[in-house]
Order: C-alpha cells, then structure tokens, then sequence
C-alpha cells in the first residue's frame, strides 16, 4: 500500500480529481499555497496499492501541465539618487509534485 502526495496548481486539481474518480481512485484534497509565487496550490493525498502507483502518475501527467509565466521580481533596496527598473522574469509554473510513501497500515473506518 503506498500514499501518494500530489501537489497541483488550483485551476489543474478538478480535471485531474475528475480523471482520479473516474478510474477508481479516491482522493483527499487539501487547500495550500505555494511559496514562491503564493498562488493558490491544492495537495491530494491518494491512498492506493502497489501496482496502481504507475496509474496514478500517468493520469497526473495527463491532466496537470506546466506554463510559463512573467513576474515582477521584487524590489531591492536602491540608495537615494539610485534608480531601478525591473524587468519581468519569465517563470515555469504548474505541473506537479508528488510524493510516493509506503503505507504501513491502512484501516477504512465506516460507521453504521
């Protein structure tokens, strides 16, 4: 059994959640934030065996994609008389992360 950790942008989490159900794959979302550019991420933990580890990554690679955009970076600290410009700085965003862990122990508790 292994846990897998999936970080995503937010506008890439529905499609891939949609493809997840879709073959099977039950999935906890988690709202969170990335730190370089702050931009809203979502991190899905899936719990699945062994051999489906392989599925899951093809379905993650097939919905989450990378973009480039342009950013402002900050601005330093300029002494008087001292002038900056910045000029926008093109990044790589989106994608994904994951993160595989063995599981060991998995109990599904279900009340009745």
């Amino acid at each position: 059994m292994k846990l897998v950790i999936v970080v995503v942008q937010a506008r890439d989490a529905e499609p891939l959640l949609d493809a997840l159900t879709e073959r099977g794959f039950r999935a906890t979302r988690i709202s969170s934030a990335g730190g370089f550019l702050r931009e809203s991420n979502v991190t899905l933990l899936i719990g699945v065996d062994d051999d489906a580890v392989a599925e899951v990554q093809a379905i993650v690679q097939e919905h989450c994609h990378s973009r480039t955009r342009f950013v402002n970076p900050l601005m330093p600290i300029v002494e008087p008389g001292e002038s900056y410009v910045p000029n926008p700085v093109e990044v790589v965003v989106g994608g994904a992360t994951m993160f595989v862990l063995a599981v060991d122990r998995y109990e599904r508790l279900v009340t009745r």
